[in-house]
C-alpha cells in the first residue's frame, strides 16, 4: 500500500506515540510505503528543524535521512494541482497523484476537506490504522 504522509502526521510520530508512530512503524516494517516529494521532504525538513530546537535529544536528521533512503521519491513537476484552499497543500495531492497513491494521511482540515479528489482519500490517522488494520 502506497501512502502520502502530511507534514504534521510524520512529525507527530517522530516527537510523540500514538497513532503517527503507529504508521511510522509499520513502514519501517514493510507494511506501507511511504511517498513523497522533494517538496515534501524541504518542509519534512523545514519542519524538523524547528521542533528538533525544542527537542535536542532526538535525532531528527538521521530519521529524516532514511526517508531519503527508504521512501520512494516522485517526481512531480508539470503536475499543477490547485484544489485546496491552503496552497500549501496541493503538493501532497500532486505527490500522490505522481506516486499513484490513493491515501494521504493527514488530519488537515483542508486537505480533509478535499478527500475523493481523483480517487485520493484523506484519513486521519487513526481512521487510516483502523480501516486498514496496519
Amino acid at each position: 500500500m502506497r501512502i502520502v504522509l502530511d507534514t504534521n502526521v510524520l512529525i507527530s510520530g517522530i516527537f510523540f506515540s500514538g497513532p503517527p508512530s503507529q504508521i511510522l512503524k509499520a513502514w519501517q516494517e514493510d507494511k506501507i510505503q511511504i511517498v513523497v516529494s522533494e517538496d515534501i521532504l524541504i518542509e519534512y525538513q523545514r519542519v524538523a528543524e524547528e521542533l528538533s530546537k525544542k527537542f535536542p535529544e532526538i535525532d531528527i536528521e538521521q530519521i529524516l535521512e532514511l526517508f531519503t533512503i527508504y521512501a520512494e521519491i516522485v517526481d512531480t513537476s508539470g503536475l499543477e494541482v490547485t484544489v485546496c484552499e491552503d496552497p500549501d497543500d496541493n503538493m501532497f495531492i500532486s505527490c500522490a497523484l505522481a506516486g499513484k497513491s490513493k491515501i494521504i494521511v493527514s488530519g488537515d482540515k483542508h486537505l480533509l476537506k478535499i478527500s475523493g479528489y481523483q480517487k485520493i482519500k484523506v484519513l486521519k490517522p487513526r481512521d487510516f490504522l483502523d480501516n486498514y488494520q496496519i
